[in-house]
């Protein structure tokens, strides 16, 4: 038991002062094998067992895809859609940036890619429109994660692969989490700027002048919003496996890219495939060594030490999957979605089962974790990455985002966990129990 503490202490510290991911990881897993005395021999045939399916090539096609859509200017009539619509509200623009973001994140798949792409395309306008610098970068950094939560999510497909569960229903488990989310930052954001006499309003226009413009947007965005419905018919549609389904939505990407929106170059299409490759290699790497980290994790018995330890604090379910719920923030809030997940399955899942948690129900909870823990300071990745888009201090964004986070991210956190047919339903309800 104390050096299974001692590992995940390396790794916890580590983090914090700032060794890359698959490094610290890598650490507590040399430590661990070492002290414990388990044999390289055994444990690295683990690692390659593990890798050794056909899944993961989803994750670098995922990545492929997002990373050409990014660079392929196609938030312009996302954005232009939602702000017509929504234009003529007090905080309306800000709304447009919300609903932009759950839909270029089901595209993309990333939440970094989508605040780049909607951030780099917003903000001049809400800078414009009079809206607060340090209230845009928070809510813009708000909505990214969203991304991870609205399928087809890259982290669902790591999810489902290490917990040997369906990507189908793991995609569905998170969409109603997703909207509740959309929801209240979108009443979030226009509560918080109701009394704004600064901001900018669109002009009244008769319906059927906004209507013809938003129709004029949505055919000019109709490329765009067919590859989330290409990806999720052909799975739903029993026509393609998510990994088959990953390479259309990359092929598919390119023409987009070139001849539609005209955004990819030969220069930029040559740099995301590189940036693919690295991102790739990282990603792999780093499943390679977690694969073991957390095998030896289970030979340790560090699910039952730590179930052992919420249970001498309380025995009510409770009780204890809120403080999963912590645990999991925290996690969120050290590292990147990918090694969140990748850390908090193997470990928390046996717990949350133990505890009559259902494993589908669990994904849900876990992705809306790992996306609040993004943008909970003092860390907060696309916190920082917001604010330095838009060029804000960061000091100015801390109190919008923990409005925000309390008035939109808590409460669908505490819905998704206490409130299991949130999770459930959509799943049972169109792949059956």
């Amino acid at each position: 038991m104390e050096i299974v503490v001692i590992a995940v202490l390396i790794l916890l510290f580590t983090l914090v002062i700032g060794v890359p991911v698959p490094f610290a990881f890598g650490a507590a897993t040399i430590f661990l094998a070492y002290v414990g005395g388990y044999s390289p021999d055994s444990l690295i045939p683990v690692g390659y067992s593990k890798m050794n399916t056909v899944v993961l090539l989803a994750i670098p096609l995922f990545i492929l895809s997002g990373g050409l859509m990014e660079k392929g200017r196609i938030a312009d009539p996302l954005v232009n859609i939602a702000e017509i619509v929504f234009g003529r509200l007090r905080g309306g623009l800000g709304v447009a940036g919300v609903l932009a973001s759950a839909i270029f994140g089901a595209i993309s798949g990333s939440a970094a890619a989508t605040l780049s792409c909607i951030g780099t395309v917003l903000f001049p306008k809400l800078e414009q429109r009079g809206y607060p610098k340090g209230h845009s970068a928070a809510l813009l950094a708000c909505s990214a994660p969203l991304g991870l939560l609205i399928p087809p999510s890259a982290l669902m497909i790591l999810y489902a692969w290490v917990a040997q569960l369906s990507v189908l229903k793991c995609f569905l488990a998170t969409v109603i989490p997703g909207l509740i989310v959309v929801v209240l930052l979108s009443i979030t954001n226009l509560l918080m700027l109701r009394r704004n006499d600064s901001i900018i309003m669109n002009p009244a226009e008769p319906p059927a002048e906004v209507i013809r413009k938003a129709s004029v947007q949505t055919v000019k965005a109709t490329p765009a919003l067919l590859m989330p419905i290409i990806i999720l018919g052909g799975i739903y549609g029993g026509l393609m496996t998510p990994t088959e389904a990953a390479g259309v939505a990359a092929i598919y990407a390119i023409p987009v890219g070139f001849l539609i929106y005209r955004g990819l170059t030969l220069k930029n299409f040559a740099d995301t495939l590189v940036e693919t490759a690295v991102t790739t290699g990282v990603v792999m790497v780093m499943l390679f060594v977690v694969m073991i980290l957390s095998r030896l994790f289970i030979f340790e018995e560090l699910p039952e030490v730590i179930l052992g330890g919420l249970r001498s604090i309380s025995d009510n379910p409770l009780v204890i999957m809120l403080m999963l719920n912590v645990f999991m923030i925290i996690v969120g809030m050290l590292m990147d979605d990918v090694s969140g997940v990748l850390l908090s399955t193997p470990v928390l899942l046996p717990i949350a089962v133990e505890i009559g948690i259902d494993p589908i129900h669990f994904a849900a909870i876990l992705g809306v974790n790992l996306g609040m823990g993004n943008i909970t300071p003092p860390t907060a990745p696309l916190l920082y990455l917001s604010a330095r888009i838009n060029r804000s201090q960061i000091n100015e964004t801390l109190g919008p985002t923990m409005i925000l986070i309390a008035g939109a991210w808590l409460p669908a956190l505490m819905i998704t966990t206490y409130v299991p047919s949130v999770a459930l339903w959509l799943p049972n309800f169109l792949l059956g129990n």
